[in-house]
């Protein structure tokens, strides 16, 4: 039976993934800020610490991605290349490195939902939206300063985070907050629903062959709204740090698994 993931069928033709690598080529709207210590810390699982430096800070991405794999055919058929997250990721540590760690996040497509929990990404469904910049009219705003974008996110029709960010100036940094190889789990309870998991690995993974384009910086206001069914705003703006906007390019290739417990 041939496909990556699923569904593994006699031609492969209708699984939902190519193997990878994969490339990203995409914009990144981040909005760094302080929250409560404590409440990092509640997220992080058994083994997993708070960052050394600044445990508090917290990044909240939007990324609106064009993707594909090494043979490059969902360029040509974009229903199958294109999709927006947002990601809310924080600084930790674990056996003595630091890495990010992606607490949330938010995606619009299945096949983007499906790569990220095979790396460990706790992915859902969300209703995602970032103003873009344009070249020509009046109808969005360049990228140069006083550039005023918006960023939202609903989940389950209910808007959970609205942001609004103003270029100040051009930058060499995109922040820090999401600048380390990521750390994550992969998880899976047994069929037997018995209290045990069938899956159970910590992980960690990094992109290779980044291309850094245009990045700026500017101020923010940033939203996170109570909703009956979700907990980003339990991580709440107590102080913030900065926002940037930023092309890159980026491909994903493998991960390394760190610890496997078989419970």
């Amino acid at each position: 039976m041939k496909g990556f993931m699923f569904p593994r069928t006699p031609t492969g033709q209708g699984t939902v993934l190519p193997p990878p690598p994969w490339h990203y080529s995409g914009q990144l709207l981040t909005f760094e800020y302080r929250t409560d210590v404590d409440a990092v810390k509640a997220h992080l699982p058994p083994g997993v610490e708070l960052a050394d430096e600044d445990p508090g800070a917290v990044g909240l991405i939007w990324a609106d991605w064009q993707s594909c794999g090494d043979d490059f055919s969902q360029l040509v058929d974009p229903v199958r290349s294109q999709y927006k997250e947002v990601f809310l990721v924080v600084r930790c540590k674990y056996q003595g490195e630091t890495y990010t760690r992606c607490l949330f996040i938010w995606v619009d497509k299945d096949f983007a939902m499906l790569r990220g929990i095979l790396q460990g990404y706790p992915k859902r469904l969300g209703s995602i939206y970032v103003t873009r910049p344009v070249t020509v009219g009046k109808a969005g705003p360049r990228l140069q300063t006083g550039g005023t974008f918006g960023a939202t996110l609903a989940v389950n029709e209910r808007r959970v985070a609205e942001g609004v960010f103003t270029i100040t100036g051009e930058s060499e940094s995109n922040g820090f907050v999401n600048g380390h190889p990521m750390l994550h789990h992969r998880w899976m309870p047994n069929i037997e629903i018995d209290g045990r998991d069938a899956l159970n690995e910590v992980i960690a993974s990094a992109g290779s062959d980044a291309e850094i384009g245009a990045t700026f910086t500017g101020d923010f206001e940033l939203n996170l709204i109570e909703s009956p069914a979700e907990e980003l705003h339990l991580l709440p703006v107590r102080e913030k740090i900065g926002a940037y906007w930023r092309d890159i390019g980026v491909t994903w290739r493998q991960g390394k698994t760190l610890s496997r417990n078989n419970l």
